[in-house]
């Protein structure tokens, strides 16, 4: 019986009952015992048929990773983290065990600074992490080194670990050129903008000379990415550059453009906003008067001024925001008679024009990374009772100011009010907490346990400590740990729930402190 595989194939998929194959017969059952039987045949007269297909090209040998072996504890603790790289339990109750997959970042970061090369066993393991989560990719590919990246060109699914810019920076030499031009002209986007950010990072000169070769003929939303990452290394020798994107097709392209000069104080840009600025801000005897500009001439619009503004918020006041956020603060020095900062800030504004000037000063600190506007407009932590002064979200200023500084400011807010408000700053301080933002931290969590606040409203914060807390404040946790008495106008339960995540963070900081003392050397032995 010689039946053709599709139609085998016809058959088996619609059923013997619908379409029966040619050739064979007999009732139901007959049918479809005949079908198996005709498939075997076919099956074997398939696989003998079949010829033999011309040898691939056999992999090049992978390259020699001349980095420092895990010590043999660590080596146990990355395959435990591997392992259980999903982590954790589904739903609001986490239990008491700590969660592994939220530790799998940081340790890969220590492992990746203290120099050691990822064991060849655990590579197809790592480069899966990453695929799945983004966020472990430049830890895990620079950890991961040449023998990762050798064998993600050996499987498709690991093809983002060749364009995540995990590879070498091209040199300087005439080959180093020759290979970062091949690929800036050959590559796919992503490998693209890729080497424009490493090249940022060694010779944003040899970035922008490649930016420019191409760039009439890049898409515009190409473009966009590619000026974005003028961000890194900007210098004034980027302005020639950035002032003839100020006229690009693209009003994305042009406002990116004008922000990055505005943030080069001494750019043509800087100094015409700081005119426009200038004409629209002066000083009295009673104080600061604002005369907000009355239109939006095309001259400001090519500088980046957006000339709608969105909605709920007045036109005037929207220009006026975006010329002083453009303008240089040391503009307002010399406008004010030589104040500080912190004077010009005390200094009252006219005419209800002070939450607008206030906010735009914020912008231009943070754009500019001036901490001396960063430490005027925060000023000293509030009261209790207290606004938050000239902005209403200081994370963003306080990310510019030097580490132990904003440590101390986060840990003064949160003694005086709490946590609820302070997610955003807890996030921008340096990593492990300094001692006094760690207790302050932990002081506040028992508070609210005693307060008979629900555990699970503080959830983010306790995410946080668990991973920035330093792990020497685990006694101080150990001692938090037990339930307690429920209060009486507290949320049934909410004390053991208390408890139980006082617990898991104690055994986080525990296990944190196991983890880097198995990444020393003299901590291996296991």
């Amino acid at each position: 019986m010689d039946i053709g595989w599709d139609d085998l194939v016809g058959s088996a998929l619609l059923w013997t009952e619908r379409r029966r194959p040619g050739g064979v017969v007999g009732d139901a059952a007959e049918t479809a015992a005949g079908l198996l039987d005709a498939a075997a045949a076919g099956a074997v007269r398939r696989r003998a048929g079949l010829r033999p297909a011309v040898a691939g090209q056999r992999p090049t040998v992978a390259p020699e990773d001349r980095r420092a072996e895990l010590p043999p504890a660590a080596r146990r603790r990355l395959e435990t983290l591997l392992t259980d790289r999903a982590g954790g339990t589904s739903g609001n109750r986490r239990g008491s065990a700590p969660n592994l997959a939220e530790l799998l970042p940081q340790w890969l970061a220590a492992a990746h600074r203290e120099g050691y090369a990822a064991p060849p066993e655990t590579l197809p393991a790592l480069l899966d992490a990453a695929r799945a989560r983004t966020d472990l990719r430049a830890d895990a590919l620079a950890f991961a080194g040449p023998r990762g990246r050798w064998l993600a060109g050996l499987n498709p699914d690991w093809k983002y670990a060749l364009r995540a810019g995990a590879g070498a920076v091209p040199g300087p030499d005439p080959e180093g050129r020759e290979q970062a031009e091949r690929l800036w002209e050959e590559g796919l986007f992503a490998e693209r903008i890729a080497l424009l950010s490493r090249l940022r990072l060694t010779g944003p000169a040899t970035a922008l000379a490649l930016l420019a070769a191409t760039w009439k003929s890049e898409r515009a939303e190409d473009r966009l990415m590619f000026v974005d990452s003028l961000r890194t290394g900007l210098s004034a020798a980027d302005e020639p550059f950035l002032d003839q994107a100020l006229s690009d097709r693209s009003r994305n392209v042009r406002a990116t453009a004008a922000e990055l000069l505005s943030a080069l104080p001494e750019s043509a840009l800087a100094a015409r906003m700081a005119a426009r600025a200038r004409s629209c801000i002066s000083l009295g005897p009673d104080g600061i008067s604002v005369e907000a500009p009355y239109e939006c001439d095309a001259a400001m619009e090519r500088d980046g001024v957006a000339p709608r503004p969105p909605n709920g918020r007045g036109e005037r006041a929207w220009w006026l925001g975006q010329l002083v956020d453009a303008a240089p603060l040391a503009t307002w020095r010399a406008r004010f008679g030589g104040r500080t900062p912190e004077q010009i800030i005390g200094l009252p504004v006219l005419d209800d024009w002070q939450p607008d000037l206030h906010a735009a000063w914020c912008r231009a600190a943070v754009r500019q990374r001036d901490t001396e506007w960063a430490r005027a407009l925060l000023g000293p932590p509030p009261a209790p009772s207290g606004p938050l002064g000239a902005v209403g979200d200081p994370a963003k200023l306080l990310s510019i100011l030097p580490g132990e500084e904003r440590a101390e400011w986060v840990a003064a807010f949160i003694a005086s009010h709490g946590l609820s408000e302070a997610f955003q700053m807890l996030g921008v301080c340096a990593v492990p907490w300094a001692a006094p933002l760690g207790r302050a931290v932990t002081d506040a969590l028992d508070i609210a346990r005693d307060a008979g606040s629900y555990p699970w409203s503080f959830s983010g914060v306790m995410g946080l400590a668990e991973r920035c807390l330093d792990p020497a404040s685990a006694e101080q946790v150990a001692a938090l740990a037990s339930a307690g008495e429920e209060p009486a106008d507290g949320a049934p339960g909410a004390a053991a729930y208390w408890g139980e995540a006082f617990q898991r963070l104690g055994s986080t900081l525990r296990l944190r402190a196991a983890m880097w003392d198995e990444l020393r050397p003299a901590g291996g032995a296991g």
